[in-house]
């Protein structure tokens, strides 16, 4: 018989009876300040999750529901709901639908079931994800959209808890906690063994240690197994208890009473305190861990039964007989008419509407354009002095990096909502100093030094951003990302397509990266591989390849953030940071003078940058494979007659199709230069536009670099493109060297 059918049985068999498991806990409402009424909504919040889930799997058999995790045997976090407040931002284990449910009684209009049950059968009509998977959340809840999450949702928590002091300094247009209030995280017992959950947990007290505040309540819902693989007993009041800077609480989830009595105190004490607080909450789980999963395939039959035996609703049937003045006839009348009404709903739920194009699915990778205030338009005196001797200097030309960083610093004088965050970005002024100045200019609130690590980073400007900041967080080298590329593509990018838009969270993350660095090696310093952005749907790349290019890039970057709420990933290439010369020494040929905000060619998302008009041929690159282009072109044109015109990408993602296509069209030839490598690089996609969309007398060909990780020293560029490659591959096309 399945499982599901005999938790029910037992339920309704032993509230009838009588037969109600022995009480967990000593406390009594009057301690806990919790009323009789207050009881039976929790309790109605409870069997609405139970009976969801079991309609779920109703559904499911008919082929009208999909893959879900249910929340039985979790409803005690009914109760941590309760003792919460509305604005409380929550981010959500994915079995915390009592937790949703109740926290629905908080707010006006609210039809928890109906919602639900819309997301179930994956309606288009379901107020969260418009259809596009199973998910708690709720925009009117304060509750941002989570999928499965194994622990991947705890370092942006620690983001909007460390928001909520920052926001009440810099007040940002549209911040969305009171300055107040407090953060809500929960997560498995399982997931707390995660390193995202460990480094998470780590950053949260390494900040409460330096006395920054820190409002944020991690529950942990001890269930006792992940899956199948058991929790060893006591092993999470062990490993967090005597965690440093960290307030430690423990509950029994069964019981109603001591959960809200609990959860109070903890939540309380973030709130006064603006510490972090560890609330480990037992539990129970029902069913088996998800889907078709089936425990005792791996549990005896005595340990499915003694989880059974404490099913938190008896528990909860117990506390309301006992403290609530009710009958087993009013629980089991309410247990009931749930149950009913669940059934009722699911019938209508199933009829709605589905997606059923790619363009509905698609709809909500962008997120929606919002109104934003103007910039601040410092006068010229604030300017002036906030740049100090820099001023002085303005009007020489500059490399990448000086050019780099006195945008940024015109940004922030702007835009007071623009945090930087990332490892020794602070006095340091990061590795290449394009940071330098900024920490002293803007303070330690809005040029954040951060511990090394990078999903904590990301995880911050992720929660800054759900509290109306506009992150530009630092990563410090490309290959780093790989440390957290979670956080950017399963959190940051599908934050608006699992919300319908409702959620967002905008930044830009500057990423220093690329080849052709002789003093570096190996694959951490010294990477030539964009394939782990180039796949994440909605995600802007950007690449400058030289100082003027990245001070407009960046400031439509700002732009695409703070209006259109986009998610960029701006590739900043190294070997370039401090490059002054073209062709020969002290040329100056790629410095650039700074223009000011408002002065200069705006570069747009989209456009492409041009030199040269000859016909011959087209070399299209980006970053450090323009620069080089550039270089070829001189001896095409000035050894061997060539016609050039040289393209520079400027953006990978979305590719600018139209602009490039239309750049190349009068040419005869087409030449592709990538330095990255050959499998999975962006020319990969180039030539197969060129194939698709360009005439068949046009010749195209590429050049990328060699699928090797880059050495040190000398040999540092022999996998790579160089100038004197792309001037062979050149003329092999075109047939100028024969």
């Amino acid at each position: 018989m399945d499982r599901a059918e005999i938790v029910h049985q037992n339920f309704l068999n032993r509230v009838g009876s009588g037969d109600l498991p022995l009480a967990l806990g000593q406390t009594t409402p009057l301690e806990a300040a919790l009323t009789a009424p207050m009881m039976v909504e929790m309790f109605r919040s409870q069997v609405l999750s139970r009976q969801l889930d079991r309609t779920s799997r109703k559904l499911q058999a008919r082929g009208e529901g999909f893959y879900t995790i249910g929340s039985s045997g979790h409803e005690g976090n009914a109760a941590v709901a309760a003792a919460l407040r509305l604005g409380d931002m929550a981010f959500l284990h994915y079995r915390d639908a009592a937790f949703q449910i109740q926290r629905a009684t908080q707010a006006q209009g609210q039809t928890p079931a109906w919602d639900m049950l819309l997301s179930f059968v994956a309606s288009s009509d379901d107020p969260i994800s418009g259809g596009r998977h199973k998910v708690l959340g709720s925009k009117a809840l304060n509750i941002p959209p989570q999928t499965s999450t194994i622990a991947s949702h705890l370092p942006k928590a620690v983001g909007a808890a460390y928001s909520v002091a920052l926001a009440a300094k810099i007040k940002p247009q549209h911040q969305q906690m009171a300055d107040d209030a407090i953060v809500h995280c929960s997560f498995g017992d399982a997931s707390a063994n995660h390193s995202t959950a460990q480094g998470a947990i780590n950053t949260a007290c390494w900040t409460a240690y330096q006395g920054i505040a820190m409002p944020l309540l991690f529950v942990c819902e001890d269930n006792g197994i992940g899956i199948s693989t058991k929790t060893p007993d006591g092993w999470i009041q062990a490993s967090m208890a005597a965690r440093p800077a960290l307030k430690y609480f423990h509950c029994s989830g069964l019981d109603l009473v001591e959960t809200y009595h609990v959860a109070r105190q903890a939540a309380d004490y973030v709130r006064r305190r603006r510490k972090p607080a560890f609330l480990h909450m037992g539990t129970v789980r029902l069913y088996g861990h998800a889907g078709s999963d089936v425990q005792t395939a791996y549990l005896s039959k005595q340990d499915v039964e003694a989880e059974e035996a404490n099913d938190p609703l008896l528990h909860s049937a117990r506390r309301l007989m006992e403290n609530a003045g009710m009958s087993s006839e009013d629980i089991l009348a309410i247990y009931n008419d749930v149950d009913a009404q669940c059934s009722r709903v699911a019938e209508v739920a199933t009829k709605r509407a589905k997606l059923s194009t790619s363009k509905g699915v698609m709809a909500s990778l962008v997120p929606p354009a919002r109104h934003c205030k103007a910039g601040n338009g410092p006068s010229a005196e604030t300017r002036t002095a906030t740049f100090g001797a820099d001023a002085k200097t303005m009007g020489n030309p500059q490399h990448m990096a000086r050019l780099l960083n006195w945008a940024l610093t015109d940004l922030m004088l702007d835009h007071d909502e623009i945090v930087m965050a990332g490892e020794d970005i602070g006095p340091k002024g990061g590795v290449y100093n394009v940071s330098s100045k900024l920490h002293a200019r803007f303070g330690a609130r809005r040029v954040i030094n951060t511990l090394l690590d990078e999903q904590s980073i990301l995880g911050l400007a992720i929660g800054l951003a759900h509290n109306g900041m506009v992150p530009i967080p630092e990563i410090q080298f490309l290959a780093y990302l790989h440390n957290a590329e979670d956080q950017v593509r399963g959190e940051a990018a599908t934050l608006s397509f699992f919300s319908n838009g409702q959620f967002t969270n905008p930044m830009v993350i500057r990423i220093a990266g690329l080849g052709y660095q002789k003093g570096f090696g190996g694959h951490f310093h010294n990477d030539n591989s964009l394939a782990v952005l180039r796949d994440i749907p909605g995600l802007i790349i950007a690449c400058p390849s030289n100082g003027a290019d990245a001070v407009q890039m960046m400031r439509e970057c700002v732009r695409l953030a703070r209006e259109e709420q986009r998610l960029i990933a701006f590739v900043e290439p190294i070997a370039l940071y401090m490059t002054r010369d073209l062709h020969t020494e002290k040329d100056g040929l790629w410095t650039s003078i700074y223009q000011n905000p408002g002065e200069g060619k705006a570069i747009k998302l989209g456009d492409v940058g041009q030199y040269g008009e000859g016909t011959d041929i087209a070399i299209v690159s980006y970053g450090n494979g323009y620069f080089l282009s550039r270089q070829a072109e001189k001896i095409l044109t000035e050894d061997h007659g060539l016609r050039c015109r040289v393209i520079d990408l400027h953006w990978l993602a979305p590719l600018s199709e139209e602009a490039l296509l239309s750049a190349i069209e009068p040419c005869a030839n087409v030449l592709v230069v990538d330095e990255c490598r050959i499998t999975g690089s962006q020319s990969e996609a180039l030539m197969t536009l060129l194939a698709e969309h360009t005439p068949s007398e046009q010749k195209n060909a590429r050049i990328a670099a060699d699928d090797s990780f880059i050495p040190l020293g000398r040999a540092a560029t022999v996998t790579l493109p160089g100038r004197d490659s792309i001037v062979a591959a050149a003329l092999e096309l075109t047939g100028a060297g024969i």
